[in-house]
């Protein structure tokens, strides 16, 4: 059983930056894959990023990639999401999700435990 809780959302102006966090509960949090993901109204879940059970692998949307950063610190139970040059399209729910498996990936259907969400809002 993986318990996660995301924190770090808040109002920001466009080019701005946030820094999300994931606090987790439970043994085998170190032994799984994570990943962040969004929901804009009206829209689909989407995938944003995902770091597998090491730190050592990382992989994003192309509509992140190069301004933000997945991390994660296996001896605080923690995952990062560093969000730099926001826009106001990333304004979304922000979720922290935990893979099944070791290496995460951006497949919504992989991931089985979910955090209750955290809202970003990027104003223009």
């Amino acid at each position: 059983q993986v318990q996660l809780v995301e924190s770090g959302g808040g109002l920001v102006q466009a080019g701005g930056s946030r820094r999300l966090s994931c606090a987790a509960s439970g043994r085998t949090f170190s032994n799984r894959g994570m990943g962040w993901f969004r929901q804009a109204p009206g829209k689909e879940r989407e995938f944003v990023a995902c770091i597998s059970w090491s730190g050592g692998s990382t992989y994003y949307a192309d509509s992140v990639k190069g301004r933000f950063t997945i991390s994660r610190d296996n001896s605080k139970n923690t995952v990062y999401l560093q969000m730099n040059s926001l826009k106001p399209e990333d304004t979304a729910v922000y979720y922290c999700a935990a893979n099944r498996a070791i290496f995460g990936g951006s497949e919504i259907t992989s991931y089985d435990y979910w955090g209750q969400g955290t809202q970003v809002t990027v104003s223009s």
